[in-house]
């Protein structure tokens, strides 16, 4: 086989799953950004 060696099989899985994980943070964060900072902007106003 051409590509017989794993050893950077891991480091390549990894970075796959930090990509993804940060896309969904950025894509909760557009959905949901502004109504958790208003949520916090009342607590503030409120104390």
């Amino acid at each position: 086989m051409l590509f017989s060696s794993s050893s950077g099989q891991g480091l390549v899985e990894y970075a796959l799953l930090i990509l993804l994980v940060g896309l969904a943070v950025i894509v909760l964060l557009a959905l949901f950004g502004s109504s958790v900072g208003n949520m916090f902007s009342n607590v503030i106003a409120n104390v």
